[in-house]
């Protein structure tokens, strides 16, 4: 079953995050695909250029991953491509048979080793998604006939402990309504306030998946609270920086929150951030 007819089952849907490589050695993507492959993966998320940082084509790795048998969400983002290179890079995608698609507006290159690079944002997250609907008519933005039309499964993003909340569901409900099929979540930690949010939606009838973030040290829980909408409840602090060994404690509080997402969410998206070798494990501990 693939993951668009997924999405219409009751299954709690389970996706991960790949970074690609910095360079042409993929020999560790290689190594993670090999081993989330023996996990009940959905599908796997490869992301753009993240954090403004560069990395190789997600179109590139995403390939790599339906040559292994599994899924690729392939992540496009407005940040680094003018309206003709980002139609480009879609039918580019779906002629090598990708199908799944997260769009976003992507990171601020202010904050990267690029901070000079210039961000185009030629079209915004809403635009994006017609954009797609409208290469899926047949049609590209100039108005132009398209020989074969590409069919994608899209996604978007939400911030469910974003305030206002009100203007989260809001723009969600304009993404639902333009033609997104899924959406996933920034890192929530708090399950209760997430909770919230998903009872004010789940009448839309639509899956969102909830991101959830492996803390592998106290350095990098630092610098996750730095971030901005990043709000790490105080008893996680706590348990994560008396443990002597943070990163097993971490591994336990993400399956903790797996087991409880199960109980009424629609899936998990789990971001191990390099440590994608524990995900079998948080998995396994989780149901």
């Amino acid at each position: 079953m693939k993951f668009k007819e997924k999405l219409k089952s009751k299954k709690f849907l389970i996706t991960v995050e790949l970074i690609p490589p910095k360079g042409i050695d993929i020999s560790t993507v290689l190594e993670k695909i090999k081993y989330l492959s023996k996990s009940n993966i959905d599908a796997i998320n490869v992301t753009d250029n993240q954090r403004a940082s560069l990395r190789a084509s997600s179109i590139s790795i995403s390939k790599i991953i339906l040559e292994h048998g599994l899924e690729p969400i392939l992540q496009i983002v407005s940040r680094d491509r003018n309206r003709i290179a980002i139609q480009s890079d879609l039918l580019g995608a779906n002629i090598l048979g990708i199908e799944n698609i997260l769009l976003l507006s992507g990171d601020y290159t202010s904050t990267s080793e690029y901070s000079n690079a210039k961000a185009v944002y030629d079209l915004d997250t809403i635009q994006l998604i017609k954009t797609v609907k409208l290469l899926e008519s047949g049609v590209d933005l100039a108005g132009k006939k398209l020989k074969g039309c590409p069919n994608f499964c899209i996604g978007a993003v939400v911030n469910p402990t974003a305030k206002p909340n009100d203007l989260q569901i809001l723009m969600l409900k304009k993404k639902i309504k333009t033609g997104v099929n899924f959406f996933q979540t920034q890192a929530i930690f708090d399950i209760t306030a997430y909770k919230i949010f998903f009872n004010k939606i789940k009448h839309l009838k639509i899956k969102i998946i909830p991101g959830i973030i492996l803390i592998k040290s106290l350095k990098f829980m630092n610098f996750i609270q730095s971030l901005p909408g990043m709000n790490i409840p105080e008893n996680i602090i706590n348990r994560i920086s008396y443990s002597p060994n943070p990163l097993l404690e971490s591994i336990k509080i993400c399956s903790e929150t797996i087991r409880e997402l199960r109980t009424f969410a629609d899936g998990v998206h789990i971001m191990a951030i390099g440590t994608e070798k524990y995900i079998p494990e948080i998995l396994e501990n989780s149901v």
